[in-house]
């Protein structure tokens, strides 16, 4: 297992959309452990897409603190409510902004063991699985904050 460079501000694979995985071998399973191990030495992150990494593959990897979620080629199927959250991304160190999200995410993928999935997640879950989705799809977090008259304040 290796710990990967992350791709920063300009990069143009940050806002390529990524290509769905067809085949899981040996090859994408041992990339799947370097994206984990990559998370996890990272500060202050929750989440990572494989474009982040240089490759564009549909791969993420999350964790809000119960272990590592590792889902192929995700998409969602639907959300409920919404959320206001602040929101910053290792691509993009030092900026932060708010932004909107679904309260709760329903996501179907595949599992790094070939099972098709659905994921429900809420708050900080729902939030990752936002983030790291539209990385996926080549869109990057700041692009979209809010403006400043919607913003919480405390």
């Amino acid at each position: 297992m290796s710990i990967r460079t992350i791709r920063t501000f300009d990069d143009p694979i940050l806002r390529q959309p990524c290509q769905e995985v067809m085949v899981i071998n040996r090859r994408i399973r041992r990339y799947i452990r370097d994206m984990v191990q990559t998370l996890r030495h990272t500060p202050n992150c929750c989440g990572l897409a494989d474009n982040q990494l240089g490759i564009p593959w549909r791969i993420v990897v999350i964790d809000v603190g119960d272990g590592p979620i590792t889902l192929l080629n995700p998409r969602i199927l639907r959300t409920e409510g919404e959320q206001i959250v602040e929101e910053g991304c290792m691509s993009f160190p030092g900026v932060w902004g708010y932004k909107r999200r679904p309260a709760t995410v329903f996501v179907q993928a595949v599992s790094p063991h070939g099972k098709d999935v659905v994921l429900k997640g809420t708050g900080l879950l729902a939030q990752c699985l936002c983030h790291e989705l539209e990385h996926l799809d080549g869109i990057v977090f700041c692009d979209q904050f809010l403006p400043e008259e919607e913003v919480p304040q405390p």
